[in-house]
């Protein structure tokens, strides 16, 4: 679980009242990131653009991790135990021609 620092949670009436202040804290590595509270919980977060997208890219390559282990283990399929296209479309009532 992430933990925040206490100047690092604000209620969202104090962000929507002094947002450029606060995206700069961040902007300026003052802080590391501002939690955002409503109803005293954390609703969101600001980060430094360099982190966010250093998150995607660990997002993006988590999933290309996962898919590749999904055709790996595909291709350890042996041809005995394909799947006819024909046969497939049938079961599932569905015609190449429609």
């Amino acid at each position: 679980m992430v933990t925040y620092a206490q100047n690092e949670l604000v209620p969202s009436t104090d962000i929507s009242k002094k947002f450029g202040s606060f995206l700069a804290k961040v902007s300026n590595g003052d802080v590391e990131k501002i939690g955002i509270l409503k109803n005293n919980k954390i609703e969101a977060v600001i980060l430094p653009t360099f982190i966010y997208e250093s998150l995607i890219e660990l997002i993006d390559e988590k999933e290309n991790e996962q898919l590749l282990k999904i055709v790996e283990n595909r291709l350890k399929t042996p041809k005995k135990d394909y799947l006819d296209g024909t046969s497939v479309l049938r079961e599932l009532n569905l015609s190449l021609d429609d």
